[in-house]
């Protein structure tokens, strides 16, 4: 009837049935009778409470932070604690400091759950990290565990989970109050992903810090499965309400997303927009401008060829064998042609499906891939196990339909007109003031392409069919068209009109239309801004001044009425200087200057044209955020992720203020201490 819950405590199995209770005079006493009433009522009530509802989390969260302020913002006259409450909060203290450990670390609370015998104990990682606390000397601990009563848990989940609740927000209260500091910022929402079994938005900020360095850290994980318009209220809360940030500050916004997530997110961009025109919808620096138009558009073929292209670069980066057997293909088709064969290695060994040029090095590779799949599909070397040989071959299936094929080529022609642009995107500070110079003649040639669709199809048809015949591949209809007109003649005219309607004029106008929507006339005002960037000013022979567009920041600007005058004298400055002095090339190398105080309207406008999305992070030390929570993503199980644990793992390096979250765990869940302290009756088992 007993079971072994540490090397410390003996508690009862669930099923055990007590018989003799000692100390029963406990229950006679009326206000112990009620304790133990409201904590059972209570545990009922956690049992029966969904974290699902979204405005009574917010609203926890929101009261956690309010403590944490005030924590931290008022003195508070020193209180003689009592010797029961000092080692209160000296047992909490060694409970924090166990929880910060596992999540910078990426530890798990619960372990493996792997079923063992009975009578064999295997504590999970927390309450393993507890003992080993104890036997290293923590008495307080110790004393607390040997007084807890048998029947309740050391610390039940529901108190860690309200620890690490406190612990996140300690460590978000931390980094918000950076960014308040630094007034403007940015909000970034990365791609979806799994977060024990739902969906969620990483939330990113980027801001300018107190160092005038450009920072973009990960804040939350968002639950992204309510519609858009709900979608849009409940990010605007979390923004406003949760983090205590002024939309009004807010100057950019971008959204890296999948075409399942693409059409909500572009309706909540609208929504903030239309509450905050100044927080410009950009595309995202993280992600190359063709993969970020690709992911968006609503056809049902694109989305699956994107699909594939992400499970073919898992495939070959799961093992140096796999990636040595795709070089070796690439050395037989690229033998006559070695310098392209290295090009084509060195992306495909990178993170290709990232590259602005991903769809046309997929063509070129296109017939090596599926070689290189086939020849591991019906290998009996004996050196892939069958899991990897049934990878193989679903891949090598799904690539050599005719529809991924043309979606694939229809994409790299399409998309070729932005290649060069993206590049620029993500370029020096000129080539970005230059791209945004460009956008009309990119989108001039796009609409030439849509109104002669006809001919630029029939060109696409045909290079698709032409790579198809090669590879041994049938033109015909996607299958799901077979299934609902089975008596249609499958020829090569039905689908080259089929794609034509339903993939190249869906493709080219998604394209056009979201180059309109992203690079809105105030995104391109303020790229052209970037003239103020000394290095841009020389490009232009100090002979151009774009003070006309930052009127956009007008109200941000400390001394508007001066900014003709500043930026004469900015301009002087540059074109006047010594020849031994190198003109900045960057922004952040511009906010570094020592005299950049002198100007401090340009400050300003600098300051802002930084912590756009668009502008790319100029030092990887500066971007850990996003790194770090790559790398958290890639080594924990989606069924062991935890926006709390992620959140310490990913900002290792920020203050645990180990106090702070004992005096907020105190204010915030008084009643649980007073209910820890209650002794139930020890029991006779029989």
């Amino acid at each position: 009837m007993l079971t072994f819950q540490s090397a410390y405590r003996i508690i009862l199995r669930d099923d055990a049935i007590p018989t003799i209770f000692e100390h029963t005079a406990q229950f006679n006493d009326p206000q112990n009778r009620h304790q133990t009433k409201e904590l059972s009522e209570e545990l009922e009530h956690l049992k029966g409470s969904t974290v699902e509802d979204f405005v009574k989390q917010e609203c926890n969260e929101i009261n956690i932070q309010s403590i944490i302020k005030e924590e931290e913002f008022y003195d508070v006259e020193p209180v003689l604690l009592s010797q029961e409450e000092k080692e209160e909060k000296e047992y909490l203290r060694s409970l924090f400091e166990i929880l910060t450990v596992m999540g910078k670390q990426n530890i798990p609370l619960e372990g493996h759950e792997a079923e063992t015998p009975d009578g064999i104990f295997t504590p999970g990682n927390f309450q393993a990290l507890l003992d080993l606390q104890i036997n290293a000397g923590d008495e307080v601990l110790r004393k607390r565990f040997e007084m807890t009563a048998v029947n309740m848990d050391y610390c039940s989940k529901v108190e860690q989970k309200q620890m690490l609740q406190v612990c996140e927000s300690c460590i978000r209260e931390e980094i918000l109050r950076e960014i308040r500091d630094s007034r403007f910022f940015s909000v970034v929402a990365g791609e979806e992903i799994d977060v024990a079994g739902e969906e969620h938005l990483p939330l990113f900020i980027r801001f300018v810090d107190k160092s005038n360095d450009l920072k973009e850290e990960f804040i939350e994980f968002f639950p992204c499965r309510a519609d858009a318009e709900t979608l849009a209220v409940q990010l605007h809360m979390t923004i406003t309400e949760k983090w205590g940030l002024n939309m009004e500050y807010c100057r950019g916004q971008a959204y890296v997303s999948s075409s399942r997530m693409a059409a909500k997110m572009k309706t909540v961009a609208a929504r903030l927009l239309e509450k905050h025109p100044q927080a410009t919808l950009t595309s995202c620096c993280s992600c190359a401008l063709n993969i970020f138009l690709a992911k968006s558009v609503p056809v049902s073929g694109v989305t699956f060829l994107l699909e594939i292209m992400e499970q073919i670069s898992m495939f070959f980066n799961q093992s140096p064998q796999l990636q040595a057997e795709m070089d070796k293909i690439l050395s037989l088709y690229f033998q006559n042609h070695e310098e392209e064969g290295r090009e084509r290695k060195t992306p495909f060994c990178c993170q290709w499906i990232e590259r602005h040029d991903a769809f046309e090095i997929m063509v070129d590779l296109l017939e090596a891939l599926v070689t290189c799949l086939d020849g591991i599909t019906n290998s009996i070397s004996g050196l892939w196990s069958n899991p990897v040989k049934t990878q193989a071959n679903v891949l090598s299936t799904v690539l050599t339909e005719f529809e991924s094929v043309i979606s694939l080529v229809v994409l790299k022609n399409a998309l070729s007109f932005t290649v060069d642009f993206g590049k620029n995107l993500q370029g020096k500070m000129w080539d970005v003031f230059f791209a945004a110079n460009n956008l009309k003649a990119i989108l001039t040639s796009l609409n030439e392409v849509l109104e002669n669709i006809e001919i630029y199809h029939d060109f696409w048809f045909e290079e698709a069919t032409n790579l198809a015949v090669e590879m041994g591949i049938l033109v015909k209809l996607p299958r799901r068209c077979w299934r609902n007109q089975p008596d249609v003649m499958n020829t090569n005219l039905l689908a080259k009109g089929y794609y034509k309607e339903e993939l190249s004029i869906p493709v080219v106008k998604h394209i056009i239309q979201e180059l309109k929507d992203i690079f809105s006339e105030n995104h391109l005002k303020a790229l052209k801004c970037l003239s103020f960037v000394p290095s841009v000013m020389g490009q232009v022979k100090f002979n151009t001044c774009e003070e006309s567009n930052a009127d956009l920041y007008t109200n941000d600007l400390p001394n508007p009425d001066m900014l003709s005058a500043e930026l004469n004298c900015w301009r002087i400055k540059w074109k006047l200087r010594g020849k031994d002095v190198k003109l900045p090339s960057t922004i952040c190398d511009t906010l570094h200057l020592p005299d950049i105080q002198f100007f401090p309207n340009m400050y300003t406008l600098l300051k802002i044209l930084c912590i756009l999305p668009v502008i790319k992070v100029e030092s990887d030390k500066f971007e850990t955020g996003r790194s770090r929570l790559r790398a958290y993503l890639k080594d924990t199980p989606k069924e062991h992720r935890s926006n709390s644990l992620a959140l310490l793992n990913v900002n290792y390096d920020a203050n645990h203020d180990l106090d702070l979250m004992v005096n907020t765990y105190l204010k915030m869940f008084p009643e649980k201490i007073q209910l820890q302290n209650v002794v139930l009756p020890h029991a006779v088992i029989s």
